[in-house]
């Protein structure tokens, strides 16, 4: 973290963070590797046909899923947003152009009610229209196949780990709307480990909509696959589609531009988060949290338990608190390490234990923060069990 004069945060007065939450899209998504940091720049030297760059990467993309298609896009919300947008207009140039006014068109997507959440902004930002089916408490099968109507023009699903046993799983929507002629349009963000689960995620529904920061790609990547047809009416809808479109009805994709440089590096975080070792991965995560915790021992009114769990970030470290003994609350310490003089940020509050940005049924109780050690080099490591020890103790 020294200062020179390359430093741009330095010269911007951008106070850098230490991130104890994960690839959170508000953090910057993701640090990249080396080898994506090479491949950007390989990239860079070169001019493209980006035509070219888009299929011939997609194709790849496809390839390691295992899918018919594939296209990449400018994040997983820019994925689900084409492919609502692909479902309502298909190959219709006029429809298309419309687009986001889905006026006099089949634009209803349904969606579990218990699901309701704030990214489903990106199916609606296409013109669609959502309704929601069963009850707060769960969506059965049966539910969702009674609610499908003569506009109902896709079926919208979030993916979420462990499964919520009071929904119909992914598999299940995906047999209802394959009966009924409806796609399945998949939010799977973060959905990406293990990796039998990330590949068999991408095979099941119609459109499964991925985001790229999850495996090390930049935080402006993600893809959708799935079904060759409607792939390919998402791509109708791309930023490249809109340049090259000569009907007049372009398409809504403009404004999620990507460059070259991004779309390597997707392409080479993917093909790196698919073959590593990932039991070393998960084995790194927790030595650093270890590290931590030994660091945070002997704290009076303090606990501190590693939780395990089947999330792509692995473990993290939980720190309950005795509010009253101690005089402090998760949300004091978070306040304090943000304005310290090596800036850290924890899991509190309204944060679940991964630092996930969908928040469902995994809300930290209220005497409890969480450390994620996912998104930290290993110099950071002893700089957060000393600043959030001395902050603890105060």
């Amino acid at each position: 973290m020294g200062k020179s004069e390359f430093d741009m945060y330095a010269q911007l007065g951008i106070r850098p963070i230490i991130n104890c939450q994960g690839q959170r899209t508000m953090l910057g998504g993701s640090r990249l590797s080396q080898d994506v940091v090479q491949a950007m720049a390989q990239a860079n030297g070169s001019w493209a046909l980006m035509r070219e760059v888009m299929e011939r990467s997609s194709a790849y993309v496809a390839h390691h899923m295992g899918t018919e298609a594939a296209y990449i896009t400018s994040g997983c919300a820019a994925a689900m947003t084409l492919s609502a947008a692909a479902c309502i207009s298909r190959n219709d140039p006029d429809k298309r152009g419309q687009l986001p006014d889905s006026t006099g068109m089949r634009n209803e997507i349904l969606m579990p009610r218990k699901q309701k959440y704030g990214y489903e902004r990106a199916f609606t930002s296409s013109g669609a229209k959502l309704v929601y089916v069963g009850e707060e408490n769960g969506c059965s099968k049966e539910q969702l196949d009674q609610a499908i109507g003569p506009n109902t023009v896709a079926i919208g699903y979030l993916v979420d780990s462990p499964p919520d046993k009071s929904l119909m799983s992914l598999k299940e929507a995906v047999e209802v709307g394959r009966a009924r002629g409806i796609p399945v349009i998949a939010d799977a963000a973060a959905q990406i480990y293990p990796i039998d689960y990330f590949l068999e995620t991408a095979q099941t529904a119609d459109l499964v909509c991925f985001g790229g920061k999850f495996f090390g790609a930049p935080n402006s990547t993600g893809f959708v696959c799935g079904n060759k047809e409607l792939v390919d009416a998402v791509a109708e809808q791309g930023f490249i589609a809109f340049q090259t479109q000569a009907d007049g009805q372009r398409a809504i994709g403009r404004p999620m531009k990507l460059d070259r440089q991004s779309i390597i590096a997707l392409i080479s975080a993917l093909r790196t988060w698919v073959t590593m070792n990932h039991e070393d991965r998960l084995l790194g995560i927790d030595g650093k949290l270890s590290a931590i915790q030994r660091g945070l021992s002997g704290i009076p009114h303090v606990r501190t338990q590693i939780v395990s769990t089947d999330h792509y970030s692995g473990s993290s470290l939980q720190v309950v608190l005795d509010t009253d003994a101690l005089g402090k609350t998760p949300e004091s310490v978070a306040r304090e390490l943000d304005a310290g003089d090596t800036r850290i940020w924890i899991v509190s509050g309204e944060g679940d234990f991964f630092g996930a940005e969908y928040l469902h049924d995994r809300r930290l109780p209220s005497d409890t923060f969480v450390i994620n050690a996912q998104a930290l080099d290993d110099g950071e490591v002893q700089i957060v069990a000393d600043t959030v020890r001395n902050v603890l103790i105060g």
